[in-house]
C-alpha cells in the first residue's frame, strides 16, 4: 500500500509540475470556469448563497474554495491543479484496495493503478480543474465500500459508501444514473440486513433531493439545471434556432455508439481496450459481476446523453471533424481499469506479477509509441478549442492591467472572467449576473443604474446591449479598446467618460 501511495503522490505531482510549467493548466474553458465559480463564492461584491450558480453542480467548486482563496493559486490555475490532483491520488489509493479485495491479488490492485497513471489524457485532467477527478474519487470510494460491505457486512461500510455516492451525485450527473446501481448492488449483498440498503439510499439520495430544492429556491424551479437558460438543453435548442445541424448521434443509436466508441479510443487506447475486455470476462469467470454492473453504466450513460441531444461528442476524423467533449470517452477508463486487473488476476498465483508486467508494458507501449502532447486527444481538444480564447483573454487582460485603477467593472461573468483572473482583478471589483438585483438593474437602466467606471463586453451579451442604450441615453462611455480575434466574438473594452485615463492616439 505505501508504495502504491508513493508511486501515485509522484506521478500525480510529477505531472502537475510538467503541465504547469507548459501552461497548460486553464485550456479547458470548463476549468476556467470552474476556477472562477469557487472565487466568485469567496471573492464578490454581493456574498450570498446563490453564488454557487446552476447546471454545474457544487462539490468540486466547494473542494476549490480553500485554494482559490490565494491570489496566486488562482491566477495561476494551481488552485484547481493541487485540488484535483489530490482528487486523483485519493481515487488510485481506493482503485488498488476495491481491485486487491475482489480478486485476492496485489498484483491485480497494482494494474488497475497504473492503469489509470499511465493513461496521459487522465493525468492531463488530473492537472487542472475539470471536475472528472472529484468524480473518479467518488467513484471508487463507493467500490471499495460497496465490496467492503459485501464481504463484511459492516453497517459502517454502508454508511461510507452512501457517502461517497452522495459526493459523486455532487459532482457529476452520472453519479445520479449510476445511484439505482450500486443501491441494487447493496440491496443484493445485504442478506436480509435491509436496514443498511436504507440507510445507503438515505445518505445517497441526499445530493439530487439538495440539487433540486437549491434550484427551486434560488431559481423558482427544481429542474433549473436542466432547463433553465444556461442549461445544456436550451442552449443546443437555441442554437438549432439558428440553424445549427443536430449534434451527431441525436436520435441515432448507431451513431451515438460509433462517436462514443471511437472517444474511448482516442482517450484510453486500444491496448487497454483490449486487455480490458478481455478482463471483463475473467471477471465473469470470477464471479466478479456487480462491479462490472457498477461501472458499466459509466459509458451507457454517455451514450444515452448523446442519444437524446443533451451531450454532443466530436473527433477529429468523423464529421464535423472538429474536438468536443473528446475527455467523456474516458468513462471507459474505470472498467477498463477494472477489467485489466481481472485479467491478472486469472493468471496462476506465481504468474500475476509477470501478468502484470506484461498488461502494463503492453498498455504503456501503445502512448510510448508516439510521445507527444499532440497524441492526447484531451490536450489537443483543449489546446485547439482555446486558442482564441486565450489571445483575447491576454489582450484584454494586458490592456487592463496597465490602464484599471479602481472604478469598478461592469460585465458578464462565464468566459470574460478569466480576463479579470489573468489581469489580477479582484472578483469583488466586477459587476456580473451574480450580483443580482445590481447587474439587471444596470443592464436595464443603465440611464439610472449604471455606476462603474469600466465596462468589458462581448458582441451579442446583454452588456453589450446595454450599451447600445447608453448611446441614445447616457452615461456616455469611450471605446478604449476593441479585440477581434478569428473564431472569437469582438471584445469591446468601455470607461466612462470624463475620467482620468485617455486612449493612446496610435
Amino acid at each position: 500500500m505505501a508504495a502504491v501511495v508513493v508511486l501515485l503522490l509522484a506521478a500525480s505531482s510529477g505531472a502537475l509540475a510538467w503541465f504547469h510549467a507548459q501552461g497548460w493548466l486553464l485550456y479547458y474553458g470548463d476549468a476556467e470556469a470552474h476556477l472562477n465559480i469557487a472565487r466568485r463564492i469567496a471573492d464578490t461584491r454581493t456574498p450570498n448563497y446563490e453564488q454557487i450558480g446552476t447546471v454545474w453542480l457544487p462539490l468540486p467548486h466547494w473542494i476549490l474554495l480553500p485554494l482559490v482563496k490565494h491570489d496566486g493559486l488562482w491566477r495561476s490555475g494551481l488552485a484547481g491543479g493541487l485540488a484535483s490532483a489530490a482528487c486523483f491520488v485519493v481515487a488510485g489509493v481506493f482503485l488498488f484496495c476495491a481491485a486487491r479485495r475482489l480478486f485476492g491479488s496485489a498484483a491485480a490492485g497494482f494494474t488497475a493503478v497504473m492503469a489509470l497513471a499511465l493513461n496521459p489524457n487522465a493525468m492531463y485532467l488530473q492537472s487542472t480543474a475539470m471536475t472528472e477527478p472529484v468524480f473518479l474519487a467518488s467513484l471508487f470510494l463507493l467500490l471499495y465500500f460497496a465490496v467492503l460491505f459485501h464481504q463484511s457486512q459492516s453497517v459502517w461500510a454502508a454508511v461510507a459508501a452512501g457517502v461517497a455516492a452522495l459526493a459523486a451525485t455532487l459532482t457529476r450527473y452520472e453519479g445520479w444514473f449510476l445511484l439505482p446501481f450500486a443501491a441494487l448492488w447493496i440491496a443484493w449483498g445485504a442478506r436480509r440486513r435491509w436496514w443498511c440498503v436504507a440507510l445507503f439510499l438515505t445518505i445517497a439520495g441526499l445530493g439530487p433531493l439538495y440539487w433540486l430544492a437549491h434550484n427551486w429556491w434560488c431559481y423558482g424551479d427544481w429542474l433549473e439545471f436542466w432547463r433553465g437558460p444556461y442549461s445544456a438543453q436550451a442552449i443546443y435548442q437555441r442554437s438549432l434556432a439558428q440553424g445549427m445541424q443536430r449534434y451527431a448521434g441525436d436520435g441515432d443509436w448507431a451513431k451515438a455508439l460509433l462517436y462514443f466508441r471511437e472517444a474511448a479510443r482516442l482517450a484510453c487506447g486500444w491496448p487497454l481496450i483490449g486487455a480490458g475486455l478481455l478482463g471483463m470476462a475473467a471477471c465473469l469467470g470470477k464471479r466478479v459481476v456487480w462491479p462490472v454492473l457498477l461501472l458499466l453504466p459509466l459509458p451507457v450513460f454517455y451514450i444515452a446523453s448523446m442519444h437524446s441531444g443533451g451531450t454532443p461528442i466530436y473527433v477529429p476524423h468523423l464529421w464535423p471533424n472538429s474536438y468536443y467533449n473528446t475527455r467523456y470517452g474516458l468513462a471507459a477508463l474505470p472498467l477498463l481499469a477494472l477489467g485489466a486487473a481481472g485479467l491478472v488476476a486469472v493468471a496462476p498465483g506465481r504468474w500475476r506479477k509477470w501478468m502484470a508486467a506484461t498488461v502494463l508494458s503492453v498498455v504503456a507501449a501503445g502512448w510510448l509509441a508516439y510521445p507527444r502532447a499532440e497524441a492526447w486527444i484531451c490536450w489537443k481538444e483543449s489546446q485547439v478549442n482555446s486558442e482564441a480564447r486565450r489571445a483575447w483573454t491576454r489582450e484584454a487582460a494586458d490592456f487592463l492591467r496597465v490602464h484599471y485603477r479602481g472604478g469598478g467593472i461592469f460585465t458578464s461573468f462565464g468566459d470574460l472572467a478569466g480576463i479579470y483572473r489573468q489581469a489580477g482583478i479582484p472578483l469583488r471589483e466586477i459587476l456580473h449576473e451574480g450580483n443580482e438585483p445590481y447587474w439587471q438593474g444596470a443592464a436595464a437602466r443603465p440611464d439610472l443604474l449604471l455606476r462603474e467606471e469600466w465596462v468589458v463586453s462581448m458582441s451579442g451579451d446583454k452588456v453589450s446591449a446595454a450599451m447600445v442604450k447608453t448611446m441614445r441615453h447616457g452615461p456616455r462611455y469611450l471605446l478604449m479598446k476593441q479585440i477581434a480575434v478569428k473564431g472569437a466574438p469582438v471584445i469591446e473594452i468601455y470607461q466612462r467618460q470624463g475620467s482620468a485615463y485617455v486612449p493612446d492616439s496610435r
